[in-house]
């Protein structure tokens, strides 16, 4: 259960460090720091004093606390030697139920990185996909020592953002969710498309997961976001749109099959606190769309 902020900022240390010390990996450091700081106006406020404790110590208290994250998808993730947020933040991208060959080209890839720089490659899972994780450990191999330093910290701040709005509730909220919709409109008849099927797929390779599936409504939309509540995950994606279909119920006569069936938009999303709106133009012959707000 998350505790109110102005409990928290009444919490004599040990209980302030129970509450929120978790957020930074195996550094209890950090709670200690902040608890000197109360009380804090807000949520984001204490999340940037528990961070700034992390900008301001030693840079080889700073290389510790970097070192004690575990690797991903790694063999104390297997072996469940992590803490309990790392647990659950990997297994929500699947790094826990990788085949052999994924693990295995994890593993690879974590001894690449340790070698090159003495700590783990460190990335908020939260806001990615299992395959910009990858482009991303691929890519930010070739930092140097000073760029990637860099890097790992800015990804601590987000992960332990979505850990402090996991643990704390109370005023000024820090910005952690993005939201990802749709609306169709039919332009043959002038008017929002009703009760088309609309599905949502996220891109791996050359595999397809199915993600979300939603009807519109009178209006062209989905009742709910296909995603929100939580950060959009960087990465590639499709919605299909059941167009065809949605023509037949409309007496449009034509060949059959007809010339548009299920209309494919592939896209991508690099923003996940972001607000994504990806709508369908289409006609029985004819379709476009854009990035809506």
């Amino acid at each position: 259960m998350p505790v109110a902020l102005d409990d928290l900022n009444r919490l004599p240390l040990p209980a302030f460090a129970a509450a929120v010390g978790e957020a930074f990996e195996r550094a209890p450091w950090v709670a200690e720091a902040a608890h000197a700081k109360r009380p804090f106006a807000t949520v984001t406020e204490l999340h940037g004093a528990m961070m700034a404790a992390v900008h301001a110590a030693p840079r080889g208290t700073q290389l510790a606390f970097l070192a004690s994250h575990p690797d991903l998808a790694g063999k104390a993730a297997r072996a469940g030697a992590v803490t309990d947020e790392s647990r659950r933040e990997q297994a929500s991208v699947g790094l826990d139920a990788l085949s052999e060959e994924e693990f295995q080209r994890f593993h690879r890839l974590n001894d690449a990185y340790r070698a090159r720089f003495g700590f783990p490659f460190i990335v908020c899972v939260r806001r990615h996909t299992r395959d910009a994780i990858l482009s991303a450990f691929e890519r930010r191999l070739l930092n140097d020592e000073a760029q990637e330093f860099a890097a790992a910290l800015r990804e601590v701040f987000h992960i332990t953002r979505l850990r402090i709005v996991d643990k704390v509730t109370g005023e000024g909220m820090p910005q952690v969710n993005g939201r990802l919709s749709t609306h169709v409109l039919d332009t043959h008849a002038g008017r929002p498309a009703v009760g088309m099927a609309v599905a949502l797929f996220e891109l791996a390779g050359d595999r397809a997961r199915r993600i979300a599936e939603a009807v519109t409504n009178a209006d062209g939309r989905t009742d709910r976001p296909l995603i929100s509540g939580r950060p959009l995950p960087i990465g590639r994606y499709e919605l299909q749109f059941a167009v065809g279909d949605h023509f037949r119920r409309r007496g449009i006569v034509g060949a059959e099959p007809p010339f548009l069936d299920i209309v494919p938009l592939r896209f991508s999303i690099a923003e996940p606190e972001g607000h994504y709106h990806v709508p369908l133009l289409c006609t029985p012959w004819s379709y476009s769309t854009y990035r809506g707000s």
